[in-house]
């Protein structure tokens, strides 16, 4: 099993920010990322909905051999996982908002999260929420838009410069000085947030955490490829490839993107 991939699926590409901070952590472990962009956004859907999804690209990634599975969507996480780990014999990394970093570094005891309904409503996210946020207010904010408008490449137009204006003067109105994103598509959004932002403001994310946690259960499993070779990624979407690609430009390493109906 240790040469065996490791998956990742996301509902739609922004999972590959995830997989990024993955391939920089351990180069030598061969990747499949599954964008279910066809069913993005998850946060608009039922939990039924979503736990069947999830299912459905966890066995999709097991018939392609993967060792374990990366559930690179708040969203799946905060309503799938615990189901997940239950019901398949692989190890799952789940993806929850970093409100606990943010609380501890927080000097104005208010932070903000920024994330899909799907994820505010779970009460993975609450328990949570109320676990890390002893003397801590977390204002919630529903970004409402952003997934559809990033899965069609429009991380940089000024309507989703307007849509997150309006999602952050609240919260800086009640004086944030910490705003976690709680969606694995919003770290592209992080370049226009830094511009709107005032620089106090400090933006946190889970991509590093879980490659340092990735790498942990992979070596606490005996699961580690321990070759030196650079690893195979390969990526499939169900949905416009050439989005996909925009992605992945910045990566400079070989890559294989495809369509795949799934």
């Amino acid at each position: 099993m240790n040469e065996g991939p490791i998956g990742i699926f996301d509902s739609g590409v922004g999972g590959t920010s995830i997989w990024k901070e993955i391939r920089k952590l351990i180069p030598n472990e061969d990747t499949i990322f599954l964008a279910d962009s066809k069913n993005a956004p998850y946060g608009e859907k039922s939990q039924d909905e979503i736990l069947s999804l999830s299912i459905k690209n966890t066995e999709l990634l097991l018939q392609m051999g993967c060792k374990l599975i990366v559930v690179a969507c708040n969203t799946a996480t905060t309503n799938a996982i615990k189901y997940l780990r239950s019901n398949y014999q692989v190890p799952f990394i789940g993806i929850e908002p970093a409100i606990k970093p943010a609380a501890l570094k927080s000097a104005s005891k208010t932070i903000g999260v920024l994330a899909t309904r799907g994820t505010l409503s779970s009460s993975l996210f609450h328990s949570t929420s109320e676990i890390h946020a002893n003397g801590i207010t977390i204002i919630e904010q529903e970004g409402t838009g952003l997934v559809q408008r990033i899965e069609q490449g429009e991380a940089h137009s000024d309507e989703v410069r307007n849509l997150l204006m309006k999602f952050i003067e609240p919260m800086l109105r009640k004086g944030i000085d910490h705003l976690v994103l709680g969606c694995t598509h919003y770290p592209y959004l992080i370049p226009v947030l830094r511009e709107l932002l005032p620089e106090h403001v400090t933006l946190i994310d889970s991509g590093e955490a879980v490659a340092r946690q990735t790498k942990s259960v992979l070596e606490q499993g005996v699961l580690r490829n321990r070759t030196d070779a650079k690893g195979v990624y390969r990526f499939y979407t169900n949905a416009d490839v050439a989005i996909l690609d925009t992605f992945l430009t910045d990566v400079n390493v070989p890559i294989e993107t495809s369509f795949l109906e799934f």
